[in-house]
């Protein structure tokens, strides 16, 4: 049954299918598929850290060779201790518009141990490439290779100026994009970024987002004994970290998931009537994810997922203190730590949210402290907390109006290529759009590609392989629009 529902969605799609760059970008995937997912393989097979510098200059040159290949003019937007932007441009006389096409060719830091498979050996199984970054964020990459060489094929014409910016460090926080954006901002001109990156719907449809969230993180560690007591001899008297670390936590969320940080949601920018209506008509997921998760409850006081994603969000995303399981020793804790992440929507900016923190710690009781405190500072305090926010800071969160004409036209050209789409005002995860709207005023909308079950940011990170052929679609239809 799922089969044959898959058939006639697939049918519908082709029936319904009126782009002519999409159908020739479907031909051509159809006639070109091993050398494509081999030129795609090769690529993931490159380790690509942002901090490994060797290896992602690696990276770097092989995506400008990748995009020189197609006639594409390359260099690098480059600042001093920044991994390079490849940056590609493709002319067009008489061009109606200029469009930046974004992706990022970094990956998150992993734990090779964890993965079925080495995470740098692109295996294809079961309709899936498994390897870092094959979702997040290669994939539109070779989207828009392939696509250039479909239109190249079936020689239809580019009719925008089209230009390339494939960052390196965006899984690091981007800490370096906003200062290459203001040095080479007079070549990043332009109408209208696309910024190819994230999931598209849990329902599989194509979705269009005109928002994403910003971010911060930082890391709090609570302290105890100098170093680690004995339980039995201690454990009633030498305060514990762990203990003092969970109830500071606790006071800062309900169980139902709202943050008590006071003024936490002070300043959001309210939602227009079209964002409104856009979120009401996106398919309800809800259930299928809560079975697909095995979640018994969600969060959200009866709000759906789309509702909030337009809400900050307050995230420990990591805890430790001593040792758990098999390890585990009767020991009062020297020290624990939490690492969190907000993130941040419109009108709520990173130092707000940092501060509404700050003042929350202070009213717990606790004097906060950003280094390594010495003997001397832990006796002086009786409840202390570093807090260690992460290196960059973050960045704001950004929104496009969806009745922009740009917009439009973005919609309209997706739909083209893939029919209905859904329109979200604010995706869930952070892209540092603000930076390009703040520096270069153009507006930026998102075109994901990748399949929302990619387990990115973790292991066993993958691309369903039908997902590279739609996005091949999109992306021909988006470059000749």
């Amino acid at each position: 049954m799922r089969a044959l529902a898959t058939l006639l969605a697939a049918a519908s799609l082709a029936a319904a299918q009126s782009s002519p760059a999409a159908r020739a970008a479907r031909a051509w995937s159809a006639a070109h598929e091993q050398a494509i997912l081999a030129e795609f393989m090769g690529l993931l097979a490159k380790p690509n850290l942002a901090r490994d510098t060797e290896g992602i200059r690696k990276n770097a040159a092989a995506i400008s060779a990748m995009l020189e290949k197609r006639g594409v003019k390359t260099q690098y937007l480059e600042v001093p201790g920044a991994p390079p932007v490849v940056y590609g441009e493709i002319p067009a006389a008489n061009a109606e518009r200029t469009i930046v096409f974004y992706a990022h060719y970094d990956g998150q830091p992993l734990d090779p141990k964890e993965w079925a498979t080495p995470p740098w050996e692109p295996v294809l199984k079961d309709g899936r490439i498994y390897a870092r970054s094959a979702s997040d964020d290669k994939a539109p990459i070779e989207a828009l290779c392939a696509a250039l060489d479909a239109l190249a094929a079936a020689k239809i014409p580019i009719r925008s100026h089209i230009k390339f910016v494939f960052e390196g460090e965006e899984e690091a926080g981007s800490p370096h994009l906003e200062q290459i954006i203001s040095r080479y901002r007079d070549i990043l001109k332009s109408d209208v970024w696309l910024i190819c990156d994230g999931p598209v719907h849990q329902s599989r449809r194509q979705q269009i987002v005109f928002g994403a969230r910003g971010v911060t993180g930082f890391d709090l560690t609570t302290y105890g004994p100098i170093h680690e007591l004995h339980s039995g001899h201690y454990g009633n008297w030498a305060p514990n970290p762990a203990m003092a670390l969970a109830r500071l936590l606790a006071s800062m969320k309900d169980d139902d998931g709202r943050v008590l940080i006071d003024h936490f949601y002070d300043g959001i920018e309210p939602l227009t009537e079209t964002e409104k209506r856009a979120i009401a008509e996106a398919p309800d997921v809800d259930r299928d994810l809560m079975r697909e998760f095995a979640l018994g409850r969600t969060e959200g006081g009866g709000k759906k997922l789309l509702e909030l994603l337009n809400d900050p969000s307050f995230n420990i995303r990591g805890m430790s203190s001593a040792r758990t399981g098999a390890g585990a020793s009767n020991v009062v804790p020297a020290t624990a730590t939490a690492s969190i992440d907000i993130r941040l929507v419109k009108g709520i900016t990173v130092a707000d949210a940092l501060e509404r923190v700050r003042a929350h710690i202070r009213r717990q009781g606790y004097e906060i402290v950003e280094n390594e405190p010495d003997p001397a500072t832990r006796m002086r305090y009786p409840k202390l907390v570093r807090m260690k926010v992460e290196a960059g800071g973050g960045y704001n969160a950004s929104r496009t109006s969806m009745d922009l004409p740009i917009s439009q036209l973005v919609l309209r050209t997706a739909e083209g290529a893939r029919g209905p789409v859904v329109k979200l005002p604010t995706m869930g995860g952070s892209v540092p759009l603000y930076m390009i709207e703040e520096i270069l005023h153009a507006p930026t909308i998102t075109v994901p590609i990748a399949n929302h079950d990619n387990n990115q940011h973790s292991f066993n990170e993958n691309l369903r392989v039908q997902n590279l052929w739609d996005g091949i679609e999109l992306m021909a239809a988006l470059l000749a629009m």
